[in-house]
């Protein structure tokens, strides 16, 4: 199963391969799981613990050295990190992958519990008796998944910002992720008094004229909204407000977007790097909060905008009294606009469709499992909502929590050793 051994800052790098099904139920077609392991010196006979990335569509992160969070982390561990399927070295699966990838049977096959399945069968492979799990954002859902499924190979495990609603309907997640969005704007708003006006004006004009991207397609209003999205981190505010500071100059005489603002808008709103974020994200919440019924998510995000002022997709932006970008939310035009996620309309529309029959927790497992958590849930959260976290803390058996607003969703990012050894020490007694 070991694909190669290598040496890499001072540490000892194994990466490993392993076949396993798409479908566990139907085991026909296969694909090859991938995961990297880094090991200290002097740390062979550390734990392990695996990295669950954020998402979902995303591969675990390539370090170029032992530092932040996973330098923290090799401290005590050796660190796996794991390419889930769809990404990375895991057969990703984008616009150019085989019209097989590109199914509603594929697709449905991406979410949490597969995941965790297939760490499963890793874990297995490697001999490793118990591991710990570090999950961040959707890496904590799969947390929640894992310890639904399998808790007796769990040590202890630490998330940030992925504490998932494992009882709301999806339609009640995105209620919550819009009323926290529109606080984190009122915000920005109130420290950036003048971009409410500078957005409108960037929108109005968008509907009225044809500005085109570096990718050559044209740029809706509907689209540029989705910048938003950076509301959720650290530093959004004023990467939102540089961006919006001098958008416009005159070329013979006409009002046009300058090209740096529209190749930034352009990097910020394709989602050619991740597709799969966009083709399975609400299929993460799937048959969660349905009680005994089937459910399809059925576009949700794309619905609840419109129950809230400020959101409306067809809003005016001269008009109306409330006007505000979107965030993490996927729309289904984005797959007509968006070049890198056209080859996944159909399988999109289909899955947002599907009928979820279960959820991938287990609220009464989770409430027996003997595994210690510790948790960072950040109090502005825009992808994950505090209160909906806070529910299911308080059905895990033992999840100790740090509740924080000195960071947004990747905090991580900004201090991840620091918030890492937080956790660490909240489970030093176990």
């Amino acid at each position: 199963m070991t694909l190669a051994t290598s040496r890499h800052y001072g540490h000892t790098i194994k990466e490993y391969a392993l076949t396993l099904p798409w479908d566990y139920a139907h085991p026909t077609e296969h694909f090859d799981l991938f995961a990297r392991e880094i090991i200290p010196d002097g740390g062979e006979n550390f734990p392990a613990l695996l990295y669950l990335q954020g998402g979902p569509g995303f591969p675990a992160p390539r370090p170029l050295a032992p530092s932040g969070l996973i330098g923290e982390a090799l401290k005590k561990y050796r660190v796996i990190l794991l390419d889930q399927r769809g990404t990375g070295r895991s057969h990703r699966i984008d616009a150019y992958s085989g019209q097989e990838d590109n199914t509603l049977a594929r697709l449905s096959t991406l979410r949490q519990e597969n995941i965790v399945a297939d760490a499963e069968q890793l874990r297995q492979a490697l001999g490793i008796k118990k591991w710990s799990l570090f999950g961040q954002s959707f890496g904590g859902f799969c947390i929640t998944a894992y310890l639904s499924a399998y808790p007796d190979s769990v040590e202890k495990a630490y998330l940030t910002g992925g504490l998932p609603s494992i009882s709301a309907s999806v339609d009640e997640v995105y209620r919550h992720t819009f009323a926290k969005l529109t606080y984190r704007q009122e915000q920005f708003f109130s420290q950036f008094p003048w971009v409410s006006q500078r957005i409108r004006e960037v929108a109005h004009h968008l509907d009225n004229a044809q500005e085109l991207l570096p990718t050559g397609e044209r740029l809706s209003s509907r689209r540029m909204r989705t910048v938003g999205i950076d509301l959720g981190r650290g530093n959004g505010f004023y990467s939102l407000a540089y961006l919006f500071e001098d958008p416009f100059h005159e070329v013979r005489g006409e009002k046009k977007l300058k090209g740096d603002f529209l190749a930034k808008v352009g990097a910020a709103v394709s989602f050619a790097q991740a597709p799969l974020y966009a083709a399975i994200h609400e299929s993460i919440y799937g048959g969660i909060g349905a009680g005994s019924g089937a459910t399809a998510t059925a576009w949700s995000a794309h619905r609840i905008r419109e129950e809230i002022p400020g959101y409306e997709e067809h809003a005016d932006p001269r008009k109306a009294d409330k006007y505000y970008l979107t965030g993490e939310h996927i729309f289904p035009w984005q797959f007509d606009e968006d070049p890198a996620l056209a080859a996944f309309s159909a399988a999109a529309q289909e899955l947002a469709q599907y009928q979820w029959q279960e959820s991938p927790y287990n609220a009464q497992v989770l409430a027996q499992a003997e595994v210690p958590c510790a948790a960072a849930v950040y109090y502005d959260d825009i992808f994950v909502p505090l209160e909906l976290s806070m529910e299911t803390a308080h059905t895990y058996k033992d999840c100790r929590l740090h509740i924080t607003n000195y960071y947004q969703h990747d905090g991580i990012g900004h201090d991840g050793a620091g918030i890492f050894a937080l956790l660490d020490e909240k489970l030093r007694d176990h």
